[in-house]
């Protein structure tokens, strides 16, 4: 009998062994939904602050610590005080006007870094004229999900829709 335990002990402990080994772990959950309400929502408020030049510092706060914004016709920004440097003379100007229009919003499963791109308009003042033009254009803002849940722009990146003007 002790004969018959020891072997039937030893085998449910094997077979137990065996079992757990090679089970495979459960699925990572799909955060990509949340993630895309939650970056929606972010540019949404962004959009609010970024839309006149009262809310600059305010604007810039959605940007994390080490982004970099890529303007047209002009160098590369990284870091929050360049990014500010960068963009101080649009908000700075008493005819600025901004606004977004989100065309497609995506996530990864993770839930760490999502992407929206859109559409633009923006009002100016003409440097020569010293009358508001606006333009229209593009644009693609990486966001990454920060220590704190919230979600900040890493990469941003916009170009008018009017080509260049040509020298001759």
């Amino acid at each position: 009998h002790m004969h018959i335990r020891v072997l039937l002990l030893t085998s449910l402990l094997l077979f137990a062994l065996t079992t757990a080994c090679t089970q495979a772990p459960p699925p990572a959950p799909d955060l990509r939904d949340a993630s895309i309400q939650a970056i929606k929502d972010t540019e949404a408020a962004w959009a609010k602050t970024s839309s006149t030049a009262k809310d600059f510092d305010k604007s810039i706060s959605f940007y994390a610590d080490d982004a970099s914004v890529f303007p047209a016709n002009e160098p590369v920004a990284t870091g929050k005080d360049a990014i500010r440097a960068a963009l101080k003379p649009m908000f700075d100007d008493p005819n600025f006007a901004l606004t977004l229009v989100s065309t497609r919003v995506e996530a990864d499963k993770s839930g760490e870094l999502g992407y929206t791109q859109g559409a633009y308009s923006s009002t100016m003042t003409n440097p020569k004229t010293k009358k508001p033009v606006t333009e229209k254009g593009k644009y693609v803002t990486v966001y990454k999900k920060q220590a704190d849940g919230s979600w900040k722009a890493v990469a941003d990146t916009w170009n008018s829709d009017t080509p260049l003007a040509t020298e001759k």
